[in-house]
């Protein structure tokens, strides 16, 4: 049973200025998402499933979704503001200005998923590695299984030139997530990388762990989550900015005692497009790759 790839595309991109999960940075106007997607299925997922919002369904198809559906199985759902709200929920939210959050994008494609699952963001390189390894850990799960997984890089190997990243700092275990935290606001300041958190600056190591929402899970995950969502929803429902994040429901997991998340750690150097001025980065980078014979220049068929 091959696992299905599931990308969270449905981000109002703030920082980055605009829909940068349909941005051409490839030689032939491929997304930074075409080279993740063309990743997953060399590394052995049989499926993707993209979350985007309604209103860029008419782009995010001709940019983007009709040619990689021309080449591998792909659907896509919706996350809007109103999605999993009750109407006497939707009537308290007018004063909302962006989505709920990962968590709530992950849940609104879950009739969607039939396997054990990836979850990615659309924004970030992963490296094929990492979809390779995870492809064959969730391919001996089974959908009612508690052993979840993931792909943990170096910080040092994931932070921005341009400004502050989010990233879930880890702390692993005998090969296993112990405990996760979400932190928002990590820049370097003076060679130092330091983390703005509740008010405090903490310094932290390259080396440290992070999540960047490479995620593997069963369906016995929707359990806890659909809990963890509704926990949230009671207390934040008119909150105009607060977000349920998936770190903070991976945490749950193991705090929970649902389940283990077993982490494996890529050496791969990140590169993504949370700001403008990484779209150039991006574009060489991927075209370093393609001139060293990594990607082929023609990346999907027409």
């Amino acid at each position: 049973m091959k696992p299905t790839l599931l990308v969270l595309a449905a981000g109002m991109g703030s920082r980055y200025g605009g829909v940068k999960q349909i941005d051409a940075v490839g030689l032939n106007d491929e997304t930074l998402l075409d080279f993740a997607v063309y990743d997953a299925m060399q590394g052995g997922f049989g499926k993707v499933v993209f979350i985007i919002r309604k209103d860029i369904e008419k782009d995010f198809r001709e940019r983007l979704f009709d040619r990689v559906a021309r080449n591998f199985d792909a659907e896509y759902v919706f996350q809007e503001k109103t999605s999993l709200l009750s109407e006497a929920q939707t009537e308290k939210i007018s004063n909302r200005k962006k989505p709920w959050g990962t968590i709530h994008a992950v849940l609104c494609a879950e009739d969607a998923i039939k396997t054990p699952f990836a979850v990615i963001n659309a924004d970030d390189y992963y490296g094929r590695q990492g979809f390779i390894t995870m492809a064959e850990y969730l391919s001996k799960q089974e959908n009612n299984g508690t052993e979840h997984a993931m792909i943990g890089y170096e910080l040092g190997k994931t932070m921005s030139l341009n400004g502050s990243v989010s990233r879930g700092i880890c702390l692993v275990k005998d090969g296993y997530l112990e405990k996760m935290q979400e932190h928002t606001k990590i820049s370097y300041e003076n060679d130092k990388i330091v983390s703005d958190f509740e008010g405090k600056k903490i310094n932290f190591e390259p080396e440290t762990v992070v999540s960047m929402n490479f995620f593997g899970f069963t369906k016995e995950v929707f359990v806890t989550f659909n809990e963890f969502w509704e926990k949230f929803i009671s207390e934040k429902l008119e909150s105009e900015k607060d977000e349920c994040l998936l770190p903070n429901g991976a945490n749950k997991i193991v705090e929970l005692n649902r389940g283990k998340i077993r982490v494996f750690t890529s050496s791969e150097k990140w590169f993504g497009m949370t700001y403008p001025e990484d779209r150039a980065l991006v574009k060489s980078e991927l075209a370093a790759k393609i001139q060293q014979g990594y990607y082929p220049e023609q990346l999907w068929q027409k």
